[in-house]
């Protein structure tokens, strides 16, 4: 074979101004002389029976319908650059498959039930000029792909094909619930039915679904919440030389990346009066000893889950007299939240109590201009202008979690067996503000806990984490002791 330049081996249009220019004669050089490559059968995941019956759940749920999950592709981080890819939720908890682009699609079977078809890229290895030409799927820009049999085998679908097969196959399902905002192909080709209703009903199901956690996920919350503490006593070794919020960040960051597929959400890491912010992620202020440190961070595992937990931490390892003041209360109102975490109680619940306890101590410091009863008052509620915010919300595969879930199951629902929420009461006093004595202004206090509900109350996955006052200096305390050997 030749490999000299001809006319027909003219290089092909670079699409974008960087990329090389490929003459035929160099492609065709490149597919020669390669060792075949094996292609074996992977071992399915080990959470496959897990993803199953998820799957049939949501077929008992929508008998005799074709159902439309995708993941979501890369998005744009700047012109030709991507964002790290992190699968869609929903598609993740129904197959644990991490490509970008695929889509899973449900099918009725013949006597009930569904199949499950899995739309992924294939890889056809060398045998296709894309492993070098593709720059966005190619193996040798960003490695190999598991390919359509090996997909199948690898997550316990019943059927695979490859992702170009797609459009094909939903015009022949024009009448399916398909979960949008995912896929512009899936969005494209079927239509929406009934203003959207069929759509938004899936979509409601599976975050409902997801509301009482398995054995499963609580197992790698439990093992998140683990690596988020090690990343919060990583932070505690670097305070002592630390010269900014951003290299607090950073040292929390790494951490992320070592022991998880990622943070779970941009690392807050507030301090002095930035506490006062609530979600502050710029992290571009320079530290000072005399201030505290609101560090709100999580861990995101490799299979997705993410820890929630925060810490106001005194960057001298000693809170001042006032900064205990103010810590102290919300620490008591996180301790009156976590007593009504309990099955059969509204969801509100740890909200209604820590609240109480927040308005009397306001009132106590003489911050409150009315009766706490006044100030509780739902038409009312003076206190939330220093708390600003209720004290849960849901934790799963989403740092807010199940968010498509109704009212009256979520916000407006009781607290189940299962359930796995965050408990994070908190006081933001602004540096502006006349109402608050100057020695509180600047103090932001925030203490946030993961945890879970049992059959008979709560157990709080985060509890190795101190947060009591004196058990945080103590603790910072001994951090710093063991650096030092």
């Amino acid at each position: 074979m030749s490999f000299q330049n001809d006319k027909s081996d003219a290089a092909k249009p670079a699409e974008k101004p960087g990329d090389p220019n490929n003459p035929e004669a160099l492609v065709r050089f490149m597919m020669t002389e390669w060792k075949p490559q094996a292609k074996p059968l992977p071992k399915p995941v080990a959470a496959t029976d897990f993803h199953a019956r998820r799957r049939a759940a949501l077929s008992e749920r929508f008998p005799g319908e074709v159902l439309i999950i995708p993941t979501g592709h890369e998005k744009v981080r700047a012109n030709d650059t991507y964002y790290r890819f992190r699968p869609g939720s929903d598609f993740f908890y129904l197959t644990g498959n991490t490509e970008p682009d695929c889509v899973l699609v449900l099918t009725p079977r013949h006597g009930g039930g569904h199949d499950s078809h899995l739309f992924v890229e294939p890889n056809p290895g060398r045998a296709s000029e894309t492993f070098y030409t593709d720059r966005k799927k190619g193996e040798l820009w960003v490695g190999a792909r598991l390919g359509v049999e090996q997909s199948r085998a690898r997550y316990g679908v019943d059927f695979a094909h490859p992702l170009e097969a797609l459009k094909a196959f939903l015009e022949q399902h024009p009448i399916a619930r398909v979960l949008r905002g995912f896929s512009h192909l899936t969005d494209g080709v079927v239509p929406r039915r009934d203003e959207g209703k069929p759509d938004d009903e899936l979509a409601t199901f599976l975050s409902e679904h997801r509301l009482v956690k398995d054995a499963l996920e609580i197992k790698e919350l439990k093992k998140v919440i683990d690596a988020t503490k090690r990343g919060f006593e990583d932070i505690i070794r670097v305070l002592p030389k630390a010269s900014s919020e951003r290299e607090v960040e950073g040292t929390f960051n790494l951490r992320a990346r070592v022991e998880g597929q990622d943070v779970g959400y941009g690392t807050i890491a507030a301090s002095g009066a930035n506490a006062c912010i609530l979600h502050w992620t710029r992290n571009d202020a320079g530290l000072k000893k005399k201030d505290l440190i609101l560090i709100d961070a999580g861990v995101e595992g490799h299979a997705l889950y993410t820890a929630d937990i925060t810490r106001t931490l005194p960057i001298s390892g000693k809170f001042s007299k006032a900064q205990r003041t103010i810590y102290e209360l919300v620490w008591r109102a996180q301790q009156a939240a976590l007593a009504e975490v309990k099955p059969g109680n509204d969801f509100m619940a740890p909200n209604l109590a820590a609240s109480k306890v927040l308005a009397q101590g306001l009132k106590d410091l003489d911050i409150l201009p009315t009766s706490v009863e006044d100030a509780l008052r739902p038409e009312h509620l003076f206190f939330k202008r220093w708390s600003l915010h209720n004290v849960s919300h849901m934790l799963g595969l989403d740092v807010h979690d199940c968010a498509k879930a109704r009212e009256e199951v979520y916000r407006y629902g009781k607290l189940e067996p299962g359930m796995v929420l965050t408990v994070e009461p908190g006081l933001y006093f602004q540096l502006d503000d006349l109402r608050v004595p100057a020695k509180y202004r600047g103090i932001g206090v925030r203490i946030e806990d993961d945890v879970l509900v049992t059959e008979s109350g709560m157990k709080n996955l985060s509890a190795s984490i101190p947060s009591e006052a004196g058990a945080v200096e103590a603790w910072m305390k001994g951090v710093w002791k063991k650096k030092a050997r």
